[in-house]
């Protein structure tokens, strides 16, 4: 805020920022001293001033990443997961790096030294909540950065749209494996995300009140996308339900980072490669497609808004579109 006051018979204009250094005139006039002000607030809004540059001297990328992770990621979905993608991050030496000295060059340097490890999809996906911390700080912290050091390079990330189903046999060997486990949880887990399409988030957030056995359906009160959904339930997903003990409370009373290590240790006791999680909500919604639902209807079991986006999931059996094809030639 620009403050203006009458000091021996003149008008003096302050403009006061965080981040920036004081600017001070002294003018005839108060509307001239006014008319200054703004021009330079208008300045510093579209980042025309210099910064001061002893705040981002103070500052480190260390700072700015683990105000983020202890302010900001609490409140967000998948929350959990974040907070161990940002640790791992603060572990690199470039969070060492202050501010002021901080460009895309470091940045570049640590690309390069993480794609001899990681694809290019996986780092885009991990520098994602870096890139966040940054604009927060500049937007909403008041950091006097002039960019984001992020959106000054590429990372040349692919489209890394996965077609991967289940194949003969990897259900009946990931039952098998699962039930070796030592949390009985597992396997219903499994089971329900193929009858449902959910997701991982969704089944582990799921409490006994949003289910009502009657009318056969879960209500899904916020998904990633923000928005609720009620979907239908299977005779096979209610089979699974009133298999489990207890009726208050989740669900599934397993924490997200426990699933994840289980599923880990279940991919390599069933020796199945490159299955990922997710990839049975993409098994899901394809068989919904080739049970005949029509797109609107696997839209909203599946809780998509973006059709382009649900169809990146569907990829029907082609040995099975093949026998509808001959079914539908014969005379």
């Amino acid at each position: 805020m620009a403050s203006i006051r009458k000091r021996k018979g003149k008008w003096q204009a302050q403009v006061r920022r965080l981040g920036f250094a004081p600017e001070i005139r002294t003018f005839v006039t108060k509307v001239d001293a006014q008319e200054w002000a703004r021009t330079i607030e208008t300045k510093i809004d579209r980042r025309e001033l210099e910064p001061d540059r002893r705040i981002l001297d103070e500052t480190t990328l260390r700072d700015v990443i683990t105000r983020y992770r202890d302010e900001i990621v609490p409140a967000k979905k998948g929350g959990e997961v974040e907070v161990i993608v940002l640790n791992a991050f603060l572990r690199h030496s470039i969070c060492r790096k202050r501010l002021s000295h901080l460009g895309a060059q470091d940045f570049a340097s640590y690309r390069d030294e993480r794609l001899r490890v990681v694809s290019a999809a996986t780092l885009k996906r991990q520098l994602n909540p870096v890139r966040s911390a940054l604009n927060i700080a500049r937007k909403e912290w008041g950091l006097p950065l002039r960019t984001n050091p992020l959106s000054e390079f590429g990372l040349g990330a692919q489209d890394n749209k996965r077609e991967r189903r289940l194949r003969k046999g990897e259900l009946d060997r990931l039952v098998l494996a699962a039930r070796k486990t030592r949390n009985p949880l597992i396997v219903p887990i499994v089971l329900f995300a193929l009858e449902t399409g959910m997701r991982r988030g969704e089944i582990l957030a799921m409490q006994w009140d949003h289910i009502n056995l009657e009318k056969r359906s879960v209500v899904i009160l916020e998904s990633k996308n923000g928005h609720s959904r009620t979907i239908p339930l299977t005779p096979r997903a209610i089979e699974i339900l009133q298999g489990l003990n207890g009726r208050t409370g989740r669900v599934f009373p397993v924490a997200a980072n426990a699933l994840r290590l289980s599923w880990v240790r279940l991919m390599e006791r069933a020796s199945i490669e490159d299955l990922h999680f997710h990839d049975l909500r993409h098994e899901a919604i394809s068989r919904f497609f080739e049970m005949g639902l029509t797109v609107p209807e696997v839209a909203s079991i599946s809780g998509h808004r973006d059709v382009r986006m649900l169809m990146r999931y569907a990829h029907a059996d082609v040995s099975r579109l093949s026998a509808r094809i001959a079914m539908a030639m014969q005379p």
